[in-house]
């Protein structure tokens, strides 16, 4: 960072395979923490629990001799929150700073933890000395309810909480940030892109030029002016590629899978922008969803099992609802060997997300792709392209 009032104090975890025990993190993942220095000193939260010691001993090393005042809890997550306890067996006379709400979990988490709060809401702000003032905004469901950010106005500095993060270590490559910046998003905060519009209308009547998230880089530059233009997208569920298709299938033997790869090479060659295909059996579900919601249309391919839909894609399409997914165009290949009925329940599934258009023609496959049903998938394909 280039100021001299903030000082990150965030540590990586490369051990962990499991982000929040679902999210595949085969770099690991950062726990941001920041030093704010005025006359007095305010820790913007804590850690995971497993790297407690690690952000003490650079807690301590950047306080150097010195006690923090404050410590500023914007999300009480247990990734963020994780080491409070022991921070304030430390540092008992802190005074901890965060929502009513934020209090409350607080709690919850820690039972018999009674430490001198400070509550505060959107609006208010808390003078450091030195013309360093922390001034808080409100940003609930971004994405717990008890979630505020800080703006450090003196260095034109937006503390962002979850917002901005991405999955990986602190000091990943800058260049790359959307790709797991993006896959972070749609699947943590993809649901509340209502909420994250919201905080983006405040954010817009400040002056920015850093934005410290609780995961990931620190943004300055061209890298926080391509962050805000991308969340302005994605927080409105548009479509970041245009022309963009996603094919996903759920195959059980690997004849729906052949299928879905030839409606991609069918939709390349008739001049989708991009096409992303994925096996939903086999693949990253987490970027799968990136993908949906990245992509202005999707083809779905999948076998009928057991009188309904293979779960792998009954899981997908579960996903996609639980995360908000809506505005695109879906088109739909079904197969069964007797009794075809998968596109019906694949149908009833989307049929209850917002503004989701069914393109037809519906392919439906009898064991394997034919020879004369070819035509039907490039007639679906010229639909979806449309």
């Amino acid at each position: 960072m280039k100021n001299e009032t903030v000082k990150f104090i965030g540590v990586d975890d490369r051990e962990i395979d499991l982000f929040e025990s679902q999210y595949l993190v085969p770099d690991g993942m950062c726990y941001n923490s920041y030093l704010v220095l005025g006359e007095k000193i305010a820790v913007m939260d804590s850690v995971d629990a497993r790297k407690t010691g690690e952000w003490m001993e650079k807690l301590s090393a950047a306080l150097d001799g010195r006690k923090p005042d404050y410590i500023v809890v914007q999300h009480m997550e247990p990734d963020h929150s994780g080491s409070i306890a022991a921070f304030l067996n430390e540092y008992p006379e802190t005074v901890v700073v965060c929502s009513a709400q934020a209090s409350k979990i607080m709690g919850q988490f820690n039972e018999g933890l009674s430490p001198k709060f400070l509550l505060v809401k959107e609006g208010d702000r808390l003078d450091l000395g030195k013309g360093v003032v922390l001034e808080f905004i409100a940003a609930p469901m971004v994405h717990w309810p008890e979630v505020m950010m800080t703006y450090l106005p003196c260095e034109k500095t937006l503390f962002s909480a979850d917002g901005f993060g991405k999955f990986g270590v602190y000091d990943a490559d800058p260049d790359d940030w959307a790709c797991e910046a993006r896959r972070y998003y749609f699947n943590i905060c993809g649901k509340y892109g209502a909420q994250v519009a919201a905080v983006l209308k405040k954010a817009a009547g400040l002056e920015i030029e850093t934005i410290c998230p609780l995961h990931g880089p620190v943004l300055e530059g061209e890298g926080l002016a391509e962050a805000l233009r991308l969340y302005t997208i994605w927080s409105a569920y548009d479509v970041e590629t245009p022309g963009g298709v996603l094919v996903a299938y759920a195959s059980i033997h690997g004849n729906t899978a052949a299928a879905a790869a030839r409606i991609a090479e069918i939709l390349k060659e008739k001049g989708a922008a991009k096409v992303a295909l994925a096996d939903l059996s086999r693949d990253d579900m987490a970027e799968t969803i990136e993908d949906a919601f990245r992509m202005g249309s999707m083809v779905l391919a999948c076998a009928t099992y057991d009188a309904d839909i293979f779960p792998p894609m009954r899981s997908f399409l579960q996903k996609l609802a639980n995360k908000g997914f809506q505005r695109r165009r879906v088109g739909l290949i079904e197969n069964g060997s007797w009794a075809p009925q998968a596109a019906k329940f694949m149908r009833g599934l989307l049929e209850g997300m917002k503004d989701v258009e069914i393109v037809e023609p519906t392919v439906t496959l009898r064991s394997s792709l034919k020879t004369s049903q070819v035509s039907e998938l490039e007639a679906l394909a010229d639909a979806i392209l449309k």
